[in-house]
């Protein structure tokens, strides 16, 4: 007769490998342990959770839930069991965010196995009953991050994922910020997208459709301010998943039969989403500096429907310690000297666009044009180029960098039609005098005026 020894640390997952018949003890103390026999659940939680956690999930204590499982071994088997229980309790996770988090994550990883969203509804509200969006948003980065799920695949399921949870979610008050701050800004933009809705539903006017429109602009200020900022943070999903989500919004509007009831039910969506995950999670994760970096270059994008306020004032070392940058050194340039403020004027006045990013992918410099074709602000610098894209176009970006950085190409251009006008896109790959990669120049030109030209106009005849 062998002797197995069972703690209070003993790992659940290890007992019903070696015990199956262990699952039908656990759901005579409480019904709701069986769902351990899902699989799924034993991959995350199973794995981690000890006696002591299980104890906690069942509503037993330690010692009735030890002798139950000894005694249905010692009754099943010829194993003779030795208990051991200490006073401390011993849990899997070092804290109960922990616990929760793998929780999360095993109920995740079985919807996208196919599980019922209504019984997954049912198992959250027995396991856990209340979440806040920082969990939800950390459970789906983490998922990212360990390879479990795709970007590609939580973007495809998102809407369920908030599915589980949104009851608990609404139970949560809603961010409340002074005047000007940027998530102040969206909601009220929201409220306004509410509004507008509301009169669509009613009689569809097509003047109130093509107002809607104007939300475009909210998505472009979170692709471009916002979400460079969360990225920097370690929080990537925002870019990769709900940038997709407003693509297809886009796309929606651009339809020669407009499916209204599609197009409001994704903003409608798009809003729930802002309003419980985003915005918290964003308001937890960055500090006042980074809030002025999103507020900084709104306006070059521009705001849909509303004006901010000016109440928040972001205590930052640069609001306490003014700079003052003379731009009187001169820069030695192979063919000339200019000071920082010429150089400024200079690519600010070209009759193009340019960007430029260097050899690692990352943003370092765009010319701020008083009219741009594409949306820039300063949240992009510092920004990889590949999050600066629509993750269906990113394949594209990529290939034109091996390219150029494996020498196979020199410049790729484009030619795009958008509304009225004929935009020419060209890529140059930038090397140093070694023929050593280092960076990329996008250059983009608005070629209709050029196009049209024809005959001649001599210096001479300027002014005639």
């Amino acid at each position: 007769m062998s002797i197995i020894k069972i703690t209070e640390s003993t790992k659940i997952n290890d007992l019903i490998e070696e015990y199956p018949f262990v699952i039908d003890t656990l759901m005579k103390l409480n019904p709701k342990l069986k769902r351990l026999r899902n699989p799924f659940l034993r991959k995350t939680v199973g794995r981690r959770a000890t006696l002591t956690d299980v104890s906690q999930m069942s509503g037993s204590t330690i010692s009735q839930l030890v002798q139950a499982i000894a005694t249905s071994i010692e009754k099943n088997t010829t194993e003779k069991v030795q208990v051991e229980i200490s006073e401390q309790a011993k849990s899997g996770w070092q804290s109960e965010r922990a616990r929760r988090q793998e929780m999360l994550k095993a109920l995740i990883l079985e919807l996208h196995e196919g599980g019922e969203l209504d019984d997954l509804q049912k198992r959250f509200n027995e396991l856990l009953g209340d979440v806040d969006a920082s969990e939800i948003a950390a459970m789906e980065q983490a998922l990212i991050d360990e390879g479990s799920l795709t970007a590609e695949q939580i973007t495809k399921l998102c809407d369920l994922h908030v599915g589980i949870f949104e009851y608990s979610l609404d139970q949560h008050t809603r961010p409340e910020t002074l005047p000007g701050h940027p998530i102040h800004t969206y909601m009220q933009e929201n409220q306004v997208a509410r509004t507008l809705i509301s009169e669509i539903r009613q009689t569809s006017n097509p003047e109130t459709i093509k107002k809607l429109q104007e939300i475009e602009i909210h998505y472009t200020r979170l692709e471009n301010q916002l979400f460079p900022k969360l990225e920097h943070a370690g929080f990537t999903g925002p870019s990769q998943v709900m940038w997709a989500k407003h693509d297809e919004v886009r796309e929606l509007f651009r339809q020669e039969e407009l499916n209204i009831k599609e197009l409001i039910t994704q903003i409608e969506d798009l809003i729930f989403k802002e309003e419980t995950i985003l915005f918290p999670t964003a308001l937890d994760l960055l500090g006042s500096k980074e809030w002025a970096g999103v507020r900084n270059g709104e306006e070059e994008i521009g705001y849909a429907w509303v004006t901010p306020g000016s109440e928040w004032v972001p205590i930052t070392p640069e609001t306490i310690h003014k700079t003052d940058i003379t731009g009187h050194d001169l820069l030695q340039l192979r063919t000339g000297q200019l000071n920082l403020s010429q150089v400024s004027l200079l690519l600010t006045h070209l009759p193009i666009e340019i960007s430029y990013i260097d050899e690692n992918d990352t943003v370092r410099f765009y010319s701020d044009t008083p009219e741009r074709t594409f949306p820039r602000s300063p949240g992009v610098i510092g920004r990889k180029v590949q999050n600066c894209h629509p993750k269906k176009s990113v394949h594209i970006v990529n290939r034109i960098l091996d390219a150029f950085k494996s020498g196979q190409k020199d410049s790729a251009e484009f030619w795009i039609k958008s509304n009225d006008r004929f935009i020419h896109i060209r890529y140059f790959a930038v090397r140093d005098k070694d023929k050593n990669y280092r960076g990329t120049l996008e250059v983009t030109q608005d070629v209709t005026t050029i196009r049209e030209l024809e005959g001649e106009q001599r210096l001479l005849s300027w002014q005639d």
